[in-house]
């Protein structure tokens, strides 16, 4: 039997000499990987948004064209009132261009996202099409 000598003490580790600022090395290194995945992820965030925004924009406007007595010019007007009254910043240097036919309307509207990341903004292009309204008898 092992003679009873009292409350046993755990080992406590004293870092060496030569670890000093390890944890600065690591932040210093990790840090930069942080923050490219937080920036990567709002910029997605970001440019989904745009791209929903240009779709409801591109509906709405075919919506317009797509109507009875409609237009292209009709549509594109709907769709700019549209992003007017919902981008604000998040999707700039907009473009939106329209078709009509006798059976569908279609437009498209293009522009690009609000930009996190410098010098990355990629382009986001959508486009609705409907058919067009008629009265058949």
């Amino acid at each position: 039997m092992r003679p009873a000598t009292g409350p046993r003490r755990r080992h406590q580790r004293v870092p060496a000499r030569a670890e000093r600022g390890s944890t600065s090395i690591q932040m210093v290194l990790l840090m930069p990987a942080l923050f490219a995945v937080m920036f990567l992820g709002m910029q997605a965030a970001l440019y989904y948004h745009a791209r929903a925004i240009a779709l409801a924009s591109a509906q709405e406007g075919a919506r317009a064209a797509g109507a009875q007595d409609g237009t292209t010019s009709a549509g594109i007007a709907a769709a700019r009132d549209y992003l007017s009254a919902t981008a604000g910043d998040a999707l700039s240097a907009t473009r939106v261009t329209g078709y009509r036919s006798t059976t569908t309307a279609t437009i498209t509207v293009r522009g690009t996202p609000l930009a996190v990341i410098p010098a990355w903004a990629p382009p986001v292009v959508q486009s609705a099409t409907v058919t067009v309204e008629r009265i058949t008898q």
